[in-house]
């Protein structure tokens, strides 16, 4: 899929392969995997972690979905951002400022002391474990869920705060990044002045980054003092970037609100390219799939060579059921973004679809391909291990979702389906042998617990 919540209930989107039991005032909390919003964040956070000296492929950015104001590193190098907050920035600098302060808690090391296996754990169960012990199961790309109580939110906010003084630290060497990249720090003044307008709500108003960022008078002083100083201060928000944040904010926008809505701040009138872009998306989201695929004809006639465009139009047609299309359209975006995991599992998604045994080793060549660039993605194994066993590879399959149900925590589960795997092949085989690894990580797992 082109934007994957990975919890639907809120918004009607899939349904719920499994949820952890909740009071009745839970918060329901979901992470979004999106090519183009992942490699956007990542697009403006690179120069930041390159200045910090950080290595930019250890730090995972995970987008939430969620309305409030808010971003956090935590368990590592993990910078989670919130959909809200990208939505209510009204430049990519404000963006780009906040990441900027998030880089500076991950390089003065303000981090929350965490255990190892917080560090090593999937994105979905660093989440969980962030909001109180509870992993995101996902069993599909679209699906999936983790929920917390009232009285957990206490914990998750002491979890995540920092000091006055990690903070001041966070914001001077926020802007050494800036300035080091030739970037203006004037977008997260900006932001901070946003925060300070939170600052005189209530608390149960306040959006949590004021709750888990203490927002001081000297540290406004200091980034104001900072932006009449900065030789950089005047330096343009980079054109591109500008695109980049109009496209990711209509998308999320379009995915994550009602139809009404959507066309309130994308009328038909408005036919920029981020406009269409959204009203396409509201309009294949609402059942108006030959509207939807009208606007991304004339979107790709435009602009061929965008892969997020052939990725949407594929999503449009595999949801619909036009399998044959979809699988084209697929392929298109997988071979302008070829080092996207997410679309080449969304293109072996499709390929499975369309059976055959032809189709299967395309998907499973492409299935093994994302797993190399992202090999803790659950949904990928399981796909792995359907495509495996309808081609009756029983130990390739059987090990696929041995590795699944590691990522997901079920290590009895594991450690039978990786024997079961080990005993159908020869001892020292490469697969023999990562099932033997499957066996002793699920076990110490399942016994630190």
């Amino acid at each position: 899929m082109s934007l994957r919540l990975l919890l639907s209930v809120l918004i009607g989107l899939g349904g719920i392969i499994s949820a952890i039991a909740s009071p009745a005032n839970a918060q329901r909390i979901s992470l979004i995997r999106d090519a183009e919003t992942e490699n956007t964040i990542r697009a403006y956070a690179t120069p930041l972690l390159l200045a910090a000296r950080l290595e930019p492929s250890a730090v995972r950015i995970l987008i939430v979905n969620n309305k409030s104001l808010n971003a956090f590193v935590a368990a590592g190098q993990n910078l989670f951002i919130n959909t809200g907050l990208i939505m209510r920035a009204s430049d990519a600098s404000e963006v780009i400022g906040v990441l900027a302060h998030e880089t500076g808690h991950i390089a003065g090391g303000h981090l929350i002391r965490s255990t190892q296996a917080l560090k090593d754990a999937s994105a979905s169960t660093i989440l969980g474990y962030i909001l109180g012990g509870a992993a995101v199961i996902a069993g599909r790309p679209d699906v999936g869920a983790a929920v917390i109580g009232g009285a957990q939110n206490a914990a998750v906010r002491s979890y995540l705060k920092f000091s006055r003084t990690q903070e001041s630290a966070a914001d001077r060497a926020g802007v050494r990044f800036l300035d080091q990249t030739q970037q203006s720090s004037g977008g997260m003044l900006t932001f901070m002045n946003t925060l300070g307008e939170q600052e005189l709500l209530s608390v149960s108003r306040q959006d949590a980054y004021v709750r888990t960022h203490p927002l001081t008078r000297d540290r406004i002083e200091f980034l104001e003092h900072h932006v009449a100083q900065s030789r950089y201060t005047n330096i343009p928000t980079p054109q591109k970037f500008k695109k980049a944040h109009a496209r990711m904010v209509a998308k999320l926008r379009a995915f994550t609100l009602r139809k009404r809505r959507t066309f309130r701040y994308y009328p038909v009138t408005d036919t920029s390219v981020p406009a269409r872009y959204a009203q396409a998306i509201a309009y294949f989201r609402s059942a108006g799939t030959a509207k939807a695929l009208k606007i991304m004809a004339g979107l790709i006639a435009e602009h061929p060579h965008d892969p997020y465009f052939h990725e949407l139009r594929g999503q449009i047609l595999f949801e619909n059921g036009r399998i044959d299309e979809a699988i084209p359209a697929y392929e298109k975006a997988t071979e302008l973004l070829p080092g996207s995991a997410l679309i080449m599992t969304d293109l072996a998604r499709a390929q499975i679809e369309k059976d055959g045994l032809e189709m299967r080793n395309r998907a499973i060549r492409n299935l093994k391909a994302s797993i190399q660039l992202e090999p803790k993605r659950a949904f990928t194994w399981r796909l792995l291990a359907t495509a495996e066993g309808k081609n009756g590879n029983m130990v390739e399959s059987w090990r696929a979702l041995a590795e699944e149900a590691l990522l997901h925590g079920r290590f009895d589960n594991a450690i039978s389906l990786a024997k079961r795997s080990q005993s159908r092949t020869e001892v020292g085989t490469p697969v023999w042998l990562r099932a033997e690894d499957i066996v002793a990580a699920a076990t110490e797992a399942k016994n630190s617990r």
